[in-house]
Order: C-alpha cells, then structure tokens, then sequence
C-alpha cells in the first residue's frame, strides 16, 4: 500500500518519464513546423526563379537579340525543371516527413489527459489517507472506530484506482519514448532520399545549363572584364553621372 508520504522513488520515476515526453512532444512540434517552413521556403524559391524567367522572356531584349534570347529560353527551361523536381520534393517530404510528425504528434493530448487523470487520482488519495490518518491518531472510541472504518472503505477503491493508473503510465510512457526511433527513422531516410534526388537532378539541370550558355574560347576572366568594361561605358552616361 502506498502511503500518503509517496515513495519519493515514485514520483522521480513518474516524473522522469513524463518528462522526458514532454521534451519529445516540444521537440516533435518544432520539427514539424521547421520541417514546413523549409519546404514553402524551398517552393517559393523555385516559383520565384521561373517568375525571373518568365519575365526575362518578356524583356524587349528577347525580340531584338536572338542570342539573348537563346540563353533566356535555355534558362527558362531549367528553371521550370527545377521547379517540377522542386515539388516532387516537396510531395515527398509532405508525405513521409511531415505528415507521420504530425500523426506522432496528435498522442500527446490523450497522454496529457490520461497524466492529468493520474494528477486528481493522486490528490483524491492523498485526502482520503489524511482522513484515515487524523482518526488514527484519536482516542479509540466506538464512533471514532466507526468513522475509521468508514473512512478506510472509502480509501481502499481510491487507492486501487490511482495505483492503477499510476502503474499503466509508467508501464506505457517508456515504451512509447523508445518508440521513437523506429518510427522516425524511416521518415529520416525518406528526407534524406529525396534531398539526394533533388540536388543529383540539380547537378544534371545546371550541368546542362552551363553547356548551352558556354562560349568556347570565352574564360571567366574574359567574361568579367567585358562586363566590366561595359559597366564603364554605362557610368560615363551623363544620366547616370554623380552629382
């Protein structure tokens, strides 16, 4: 029988556990939401890309200069690539990452509610065993006897309920913490599967890029003094001289 000074042994048991979920459930909350605000980063990224594009190929330039032209469309075409695989990713995590976070997520109210139960059943055999005690420690009289045994009737079921209740927790609390790693993990491998996937078809697209734009015989460094050069003749405009 536990007695109303509970085994401090116990409560730290009780209260290492719970604890310990508590951790978990604050922890699986952010990584969800972490987990959504990559992923709408990642698509705004990819939508905001082919937008450039799309407004490149808008650009008066594209009617007057076929070359230009050629490299905008070549950009454009790699832009939407990207942003298809973009949303396959995306999809993927949504469904493999995301959605199991939120699934795993959705027990904590129950065990909040079921701790909570545990809590009143606690409080209500703590009262109980103060009664019996206070008549304890009275002189033995008949009525005082009477109101003892009374009072330890009302006990005994409250006592079995919290013991019960205290024994399924702390039966059921670690196996759902040790649970975590075979659920998460194949979520993990999923994540990191389709990152692999994505930045593979990203090596691909801005490989094939980087071909079509490339003039042969035209090194970087030719390319930046060009630019450079160009740069020039437009801050000698008289439109847009320093004051």
């Amino acid at each position: 029988m536990i007695e109303l000074s509970l085994s401090l042994q116990v409560e730290r048991d009780f209260e290492r556990e719970y604890g310990k979920l508590q951790q978990l459930e604050e922890q699986t909350k952010r990584l969800q939401k972490d987990m959504k605000k990559s992923t709408d980063a990642d698509l705004a990224m990819s939508k905001s890309a082919v937008k450039i594009s799309l407004d490149l190929l808008s650009n008066p330039l594209c009617e007057q200069d076929q070359d230009f032209l050629n490299m905008v469309t070549a950009l454009d075409t790699a832009m939407k690539r990207m942003d298809a695989f973009n949303q396959e990713k995306v999809n993927q995590i949504q469904k493999t990452v995301i959605e199991p976070l939120k699934k795993f997520g959705s027990v904590f109210p129950s065990l909040n509610m079921a701790v909570k139960r545990r809590e009143q059943a606690l409080q209500d055999y703590r009262r109980l065993q103060a009664k019996v005690e206070k008549y304890e420690e009275k002189e033995k009289t008949g009525p005082v006897l009477a109101k003892l045994h009374q009072a330890r009737e009302e006990l005994r079921p409250v006592r079995d309920d919290f013991e019960a209740k205290n024994k399924q927790l702390l039966d059921e609390m670690p196996r759902f913490y040790n649970s975590r790693l075979d659920y998460f993990q194949p979520s993990f491998e999923s994540l990191i599967r389709a990152q692999v996937v994505y930045y593979s078809e990203m090596h691909k697209i801005f490989g094939d890029l980087t071909q079509q734009l490339d003039q042969p015989g035209h090194p970087d460094e030719q390319r930046e003094q060009e630019n450079e050069a160009k740069l020039s003749e437009l801050r000698a405009l008289s439109i847009v001289a320093d004051d």
